[in-house]
C-alpha cells in the first residue's frame, strides 16, 4: 500500500523538522518547501494527500496558497498553521477553503488529530472508493430538481471538504438538519457521531451539564459522571439547531469551547480537548439579535464562517409533485400498500399551496392525507389544507406535526372518558400522546374481540387509520 504524501511549507527549518518527525511517525511521507514558489513547484510535479502550509511566508502568504490550491488542486486538503491567538486568520484562511488550521506553538495532539481527519477525506476520493463514496453520496443528497437544489447539493459537498463552523440559515421546515446531517456524511466525520441539539430544548440551568458534562457530585443530583454532548459527538459533529435560542451566559462559555478545541466538565478541575466540527442552525436573523444585544457578535462571527441559505418550498415548487410521491411512497411501504397515489387535482392544489411550514409541512400533510384518504389515492379534500396561510399558524405545524389520527384518538378520550391525565413533567409530549393511542387502541381492540375494523369504528377512525397507527406504533 502507497504511503499517503503530504507537503510542508514553512519557512522556519524548526517547525518543518517538527511536522516532518510527527508526520513520519504516522506513517506520512513528507515533502518540504519553504516558499509559495517552491510549494507551487512541488505542486505541480506531484498529488498530495495533504498540505500544511504557514501563514506568513518569504514570498506571499498562506491564504494565497490555499487559494491556489483551492482553484487547481480542489481535492487536497490544506491546514493553515496560525500564530498564537489569532482567530482572524483562522476564519479568513477556512474562509478560503482551508480544510483546517492549528495555531503555535503546536500542539502535537491537536496535529495527528487534523491529519488524520485529512487524510481519511483524501481516502475518501481516492478511485478504489469510488462505488462506497457513490452509495454514500445518494444517502446525503438533498431531495430535489429544482435548479437551487441542485445548487445547494454542490455547495454541501463543497463544504463537507471543510472543518469550518457553518450557518445554516433557512425558514423552519426547509431542510436545515438534513443539510447539516448531509455536509456531515460527505466529509471526512462521516464515520463518527453526529448530534443534534435543539438548544431551545435544554433548560437553562442545566445547559452547561448538557453541554460539556459534570463529574459525580459537582452538583445535587449528580450521582454519577455524566458526558456532555462535545464529548458525546467527539471526532465527529455537533449541530446546533437553533442556537439562536442560547443565553448570553451560555453563548460566551459555547465561544471558549469552540476556540480553544477544548471543555471542562462541571465539577472538573482541569480541561479536556475535543475534536468536533460545530454546524449551527436558526430560522431567526441572527445578525438582528447582534445588534439587538441578545447574541453576542464574537460567537456570532465564530459560528458564521461560512453561510449556507436552505430554499424555502415556494422557491422551489417545482419539486412538490416529487417530494409528495416521494413522502407518499416511504409511508405507504410502511404500512406494506402498493399502488398508493395522489389524484391530479390534489396534486394541483399542492403545487398552488403556500407551505408556511415548508418540507416538513408537506410530509405532515402526505401522512394525513394517506392516513385518512379511500382507495388508495389521496383526493383534494383528503389534504384539508388551510386557506388561511399564515405564519401565526406555521409553529403549530412545526411543533406538534401529530397526524389526524393522533387528534381524533385524543379527542375521544376527553369526550368519552373525562379529562386526560395530567402529563408527567419527564415524558414528552409526543411519548405522552403515543401512550394514549396506545391504551386507547388496546381498549378498542380487546372490546372488539381483536376485529379491527369494528376497533377501528368504535375509535371513531377510518380501518387504513388504525392499520397506519398499529405499523407506527409497532402493535402490528
Amino acid at each position: 500500500m502507497t504511503k499517503p504524501f503530504a507537503l510542508i511549507v514553512d519557512d522556519e527549518p524548526d517547525i518543518r523538522e517538527l511536522l516532518e518527525i510527527t508526520l513520519i511517525r504516522m506513517g506520512v511521507d513528507t515533502q518540504s518547501a519553504e516558499t509559495v514558489g517552491q510549494a507551487h513547484s512541488f505542486l505541480a510535479e506531484q498529488p498530495f494527500n495533504l498540505v500544511l502550509t504557514d501563514m506568513n511566508l518569504p514570498d506571499g502568504n498562506g491564504i494565497e496558497l490555499v487559494g491556489h490550491i483551492q482553484e487547481h488542486y480542489p481535492a487536497t486538503p490544506v491546514a493553515m498553521i496560525t500564530a498564537y491567538g489569532s482567530v482572524e486568520t483562522a476564519i479568513n484562511a477556512l474562509k478560503a477553503g482551508a480544510f483546517d488550521f492549528i495555531s503555535k506553538p503546536v500542539d502535537l495532539s491537536q496535529l495527528r488529530d487534523i491529519v488524520s481527519s485529512a487524510l481519511k477525506l483524501s481516502d475518501n476520493r481516492s478511485p478504489t472508493s469510488q462505488d462506497a463514496a457513490s452509495h454514500s453520496e445518494i444517502k446525503t443528497l438533498l431531495l430535489g430538481e429544482a435548479p437551487a437544489i441542485a445548487i445547494l447539493n454542490k455547495q454541501v459537498g463543497k463544504l463537507a471538504r471543510s472543518q469550518a463552523p457553518i450557518y445554516i440559515s433557512g425558514e423552519s421546515g426547509s431542510g436545515k438538519e438534513l443539510v447539516a446531517r448531509s455536509i456531515h456524511g460527505k466529509g471526512a466525520r462521516a464515520s463518527a457521531p453526529f448530534i443534534a441539539v435543539n438548544c431551545g430544548a435544554i433548560p437553562s440551568e442545566l445547559m452547561e451539564s448538557e453541554f460539556f458534562g459534570h463529574k459525580k457530585g459537582s452538583f445535587s443530583g449528580a450521582h454519577e459522571d455524566k458526558q456532555g454532548l462535545f464529548e458525546a459527538a467527539h471526532g465527529g459533529t455537533l449541530f446546533l439547531d437553533e442556537v439562536a435560542d442560547l443565553p448570553l451566559s451560555m453563548q460566551v462559555k459555547l465561544l471558549r469551547a469552540i476556540q480553544e478545541k477544548s471543555i471542562r466538565p462541571v465539577g472538573a478541575q482541569a480541561e479536556q480537548p475535543v475534536d468536533v466540527r460545530i454546524l449551527s442552525a436558526t430560522h431567526k436573523d441572527l445578525e438582528q439579535l447582534v445588534q439587538k444585544g441578545t447574541f453576542r457578535q464574537d460567537l456570532f462571527y465564530r459560528i458564521n464562517v461560512i453561510k449556507l441559505d436552505v430554499p424555502s418550498l415556494r422557491d422551489r415548487r417545482s419539486d412538490i409533485p416529487f417530494l409528495a410521491a416521494h413522502f407518499l411512497a416511504q409511508i405507504s411501504a410502511e404500512c406494506d400498500i402498493e399502488g398508493a397515489s395522489i389524484s391530479a387535482s390534489a396534486l394541483d392544489a399542492l403545487t398552488n399551496y403556500e407551505f408556511p411550514g415548508n418540507v416538513r409541512e408537506l410530509e405532515n400533510i402526505i401522512e394525513r392525507a394517506f392516513t385518512l384518504c379511500e382507495n388508495d389515492t389521496i383526493e383534494i379534500h383528503d389534504l384539508q389544507l388551510r386557506s388561511d396561510n399564515s405564519p401565526a399558524e406555521e409553529n403549530v405545524v412545526d411543533e406538534a406535526p401529530q397526524s389526524v389520527s393522533t387528534s381524533q384518538i385524543a379527542t375521544s378520550v376527553q369526550t368519552n372518558d373525562g379529562p386526560l391525565a395530567e402529563r408527567p413533567s419527564e415524558q414528552s409530549l409526543e411519548d405522552y400522546l403515543e401512550s394514549i393511542e396506545r391504551t386507547e387502541i388496546e381498549a378498542a381492540l380487546q372490546a372488539t374481540k381483536w376485529n379491527r375494523t369494528a376497533a377501528a369504528k368504535k375509535l371513531g377512525i377510518t380501518f387504513r387509520a388504525l392499520r397506519y397507527r398499529l405499523k407506527k406504533l409497532e402493535m402490528d
